[in-house]
């Protein structure tokens, strides 16, 4: 139910992404991709619901064109994708041409993270990351339905 939308995306006997399901055992962890498709961007990604008390754990996913600002009160522009299967967490790797998202996939940062809040319309978080560290707020906008900002909070 949850990666209905990814499956239908994706054909696997051409990608090395992997088909995945839905787990029932939250690590909380995330894992920011660089990746390198039509255009560079980053694919944020956080272990947790498809939605809220729904019980079934998947890669949240926004792709954000200029990666996670690294500055308290920068905001970035994150577009919600897909949810992604929990398995996607280590992926990287040629995602090849004639599929969905070719190119090439990197993990440029990953760890665990905090959940301080969730509600449909704000999810906030502390990441504790090889790199990216500290307070984050992803808030729904009113531009589209899977537009957001992803904003660097003060410790």
């Amino acid at each position: 139910m949850a990666l209905e939308k990814y499956k239908q995306k994706r054909k696997f006997k051409s990608t090395p992404e992997p088909k995945g399901k839905a787990l029932k055992k939250l690590q909380q962890r995330f894992v920011i991709h660089e990746h390198h498709a039509s255009h560079l961007h980053y694919d944020f990604r956080l272990e947790m619901e498809s939605k809220i008390d729904s019980g079934e754990i998947v890669l949240k996913s926004w792709a954000v064109p200029k990666n996670l600002p690294e500055k308290v009160g920068e905001r970035r522009l994150a577009v919600e994708v897909e949810d992604h299967p929990v398995d996607y967490i280590n992926f990287y790797g040629v995602i090849p041409e004639g599929n969905y998202g070719a190119g090439t996939v990197k993990i440029w940062d990953n760890g665990k993270y905090d959940l301080i809040r969730r509600t449909e319309k704000e999810i906030e978080f502390i990441l504790h990351g090889k790199k990216l560290n500290g307070p984050y707020v992803l808030v729904k906008t009113h531009f589209s339905k899977n537009s957001w900002l992803i904003i660097k909070l003060k410790e």
